[in-house]
This record gives structure tokens, C-alpha cells and sequence, in this order.
């Protein structure tokens, strides 16, 4: 006899935990499964350093359910955007642009936070929600559907029925795949070092994006650690040089991107283990299937540019969750599911589309290219009302 629910959750990250918490809290009966137990520690093994840059439109969403209050204190906030182009002979800047969100908004574009952290916290709001249950160690390995409702096999035996089935378990997701979606991928030869840095210079709630060569170099406002200074650093370039940064000694390292980083902030002391991760953009055919909506990565990958990854699977959220509470009796039938498709996909690949453009053109390598980058920055970000509508679009606003 199949366990009952009214959504199953397949996926235990950032995304799938959210997804979970804010569901319960509108009143649905969740089951969440993810095979991977989540590491809620900042130096254990498999912790994720990554963070997340939660924009406005995705923090006043944790707010209406209850996330916010266990978040705020251990965020920084964003103010400040800078765009440095350090493409010459040497790594200096040479052209520097800034997005104030004060230009926009009474409040700042966003707010950033550890992923582990995350993890820890939100898990510990899934239990005080009496009607969501968090599995982990189980993932999903076959998905069944009708018109009526959705069932799904798990990794123990265990089969769930659910009215709806919510994809958040990854690029090379199970269930996207059960249901036969395919995915268009566009692959960089690129990997991205995350890891958190300390440095003598404060930044200001600034977060700082420096283009040369490879890819993005993205410095993004932590709380200090251990009474310094402290932020998050996602270091973008082609695998073999990537490779090459991560077993570097730490000593050598340190003098690498502190180069790298224009000398900005001073010299730059690594204050966590490296983690690393290929780069690639992804975006599935459709975002739906009978009784499942794809979220998150099931749906779409990007490069970690422009803290749009996480905020357009909160954005998926936003519109599942209005549609679900609009009709709670029609929850994940087709046409809640055609909804969410036509709100989402055309939106997302735009995004995605334009997120590829900005990570090839941080990738030039040849010198009159990087000069030409450098001066298409500085005319374009210089027009007042390309440099508002940039900084509307970056917080979701249309």
C-alpha cells in the first residue's frame, strides 16, 4: 500500500529544502527525499562553500513563510555591485562600474549566505512543520503517473502517491529523465573554485565581479570570520588551469588570486577548504510532465554569474506555489502544470541565453578582444537607463 502525500519533493539541496518548507507552510502534506544526506557544518567533508545571494523577490518569499527569521542574522548584505574589467597587459583595473541598489529600492539588491548554513537552517524549520517529513538517504528511482495522480518508487521499497511530484534533484535529474523531458546542455570547458577568503580591506557590502580572462573572479560579502574581513570567492577559468589552481599549495595560491583579484581587497587568505565544480548551461524541452513540475537545476543550469541561479528556482517556486494556493483542488493537475510551463520556460531561456553571452565574453582570452569587452562595459553601463533596467532585470523585476 502506497504512502499518501499531496506533493513529493525529489531533492534534499538549497532549492528542494526550500521548496519543502514554504509547501508546509501553505498548508500541503510534503514528503522531500534526496539520496545524499545534507552536510550542515562549514568544515566537514561535502560541505557545500558556495553561497547564495538571495535577491528581493526570493527573500520576501522565505519571509512569508517563516524562512527569513532563521536567515537574516547570518546574512550579508549586497549594496553594492561592481563590475571591474582588469583585461590589460597587467591585472588592474582599468574600467570600474557601479549598481548602488539604492539607485532602484529602499533596500539592498540582495543578501548572501553559506549554502550549508542553509541547509542547517532550513532543515530545522522542516521540523517544526508537522506536515512535511524529510527522508534523507532516499532518493527516487521510478516515477508512474495518470491523470489523477503521481507514484513514485524510492530507494528503500518505500512507494509514495502524490498529487504532485516536484523535480529538484539536479542537472542529471531522475525524474526529469523518468519522464522522458529532454534538456538542451552547452558545455565551456570551464570549472569554478568556491571557497571563502579573508582580506585586510572591508568590502563594504560591495560584491565585486573582476573580468580578465577564463571567467568571472566574484568576490560576494560574508559576515567577518574569526574578527577579519570576510567573503565568498567563485573563481571561474578553463578546466586544465582550474585543475592546476586547485592543488596548488596554499601559499602559492594565496599570491595567485590575490594577483588575480587586482589587489582590491589586500592579500587574500584562504579560510576554507577549495571545492570545485564544472561549469555548463542547461535547459530542459518543457518544465512540466503529467503530475511533475521541473524546479531548480532538473530545469535549467547556468553559470554562477549574476546570483540568478538560485533566485530563478525561487522564482519557479513563487509561480508553483500561487498557482497551487489559487486552486488547491486542481493541485498538479494539467492545468496547473500547462500554467507554470507557459509562466516559466520562455522567461527562463532568456535568462539562460543571456547568461551564456556574458560568460563567453568573460572567458576572451585575445588581448583587442578584452579591449573591445572593456569598452562595450563602459558605454553600455554609462547610459542611465540600460544601467536601471540591467539592475531591475538582476532582481527579477520585469
Amino acid at each position: 500500500m502506497a504512502e499518501t502525500c499531496d506533493i513529493l519533493v525529489s531533492g534534499g539541496g538549497v532549492a528542494g529544502l526550500t521548496a519543502a518548507a514554504t509547501f508546509g507552510a501553505a498548508g500541503f502534506k510534503v514528503i522531500c527525499v534526496d539520496p545524499t544526506p545534507p552536510v550542515t557544518l562549514r568544515d566537514a567533508d561535502g560541505s557545500d562553500l558556495r553561497t547564495t545571494a538571495f535577491l528581493q523577490p526570493a527573500q520576501a518569499l522565505l519571509a512569508r513563510f517563516g524562512l527569513w527569521d532563521r536567515l537574516s542574522d547570518h546574512a550579508a548584505p549586497l549594496q553594492i555591485m561592481r563590475i571591474v574589467d582588469a583585461g590589460g597587459e597587467q591585472p588592474e583595473p582599468r574600467v570600474v562600474k557601479d549598481f548602488n541598489a539604492a539607485d532602484i529600492s529602499d533596500k539592498p539588491f540582495g543578501w548572501n549566505l553559506p549554502n550549508w548554513l542553509l541547509r542547517r537552517e532550513i532543515l530545522a524549520r522542516i521540523e517544526s512543520l508537522p506536515n512535511v517529513e524529510f527522508r534523507p538517504g532516499i532518493g527516487t528511482k521510478s516515477l508512474f503517473t495518470r491523470t489523477t495522480a503521481a507514484r513514485v518508487t524510492l530507494s528503500d521499497g518505500a512507494q509514495i502517491q502524490a498529487k504532485l511530484v516536484v523535480a529538484c534533484d539536479g542537472r542529471d535529474s531522475p525524474m526529469r529523465q523518468a519522464a522522458g523531458i529532454g534538456v538542451k546542455t552547452t558545455r565551456y570547458g570551464q570549472k569554478a573554485l568556491a571557497f571563502a577568503v579573508t582580506h585586510p580591506v572591508p568590502h563594504d557590502n560591495v560584491s565585486t565581479e573582476i573580468h580578465r580572462s577564463g571567467g568571472p573572479f566574484t568576490l560576494v560579502p560574508l559576515p567577518d570570520y574569526q574578527g577579519k574581513p570576510s567573503s565568498a570567492l567563485v573563481w571561474m577559468e578553463r578546466g586544465p588551469r582550474a585543475d592546476a589552481l586547485q592543488k596548488m599549495e596554499v601559499t602559492a595560491f594565496e599570491a595567485e588570486m590575490t594577483r588575480r583579484s587586482c589587489g582590491l581587497f589586500g592579500d587574500l587568505t584562504l579560510a576554507s577548504r577549495r571545492s570545485i565544480w564544472p561549469i555548463i548551461s542547461q535547459s530542459a524541452e518543457r518544465m512540466d510532465g503529467q503530475r511533475l513540475a521541473l524546479m531548480a537545476e532538473a530545469a535549467h543550469v547556468v553559470p554562477p554569474i549574476g546570483a540568478q541561479g538560485l533566485n530563478m528556482s525561487l522564482g519557479d517556486l513563487r509561480v508553483l506555489l500561487e498557482l497551487a494556493e489559487a486552486r488547491p483542488e486542481g493541485l498538479g493537475d494539467a492545468q496547473m502544470l500547462s500554467a507554470y510551463h507557459k509562466a516559466r520556460h520562455n522567461e527562463i531561456l532568456l535568462r539562460v541565453k543571456g547568461i551564456d553571452l556574458l560568460n563567453r565574453s568573460s572567458m576572451i582570452e585575445a588581448r583587442p578582444l578584452r579591449d573591445l569587452r572593456a569598452m562595450g562595459l563602459n558605454a553600455l553601463y554609462s547610459l542611465a537607463p540600460v544601467r536601471r533596467t540591467l539592475m531591475q532585470m538582476g532582481l527579477g523585476v520585469k
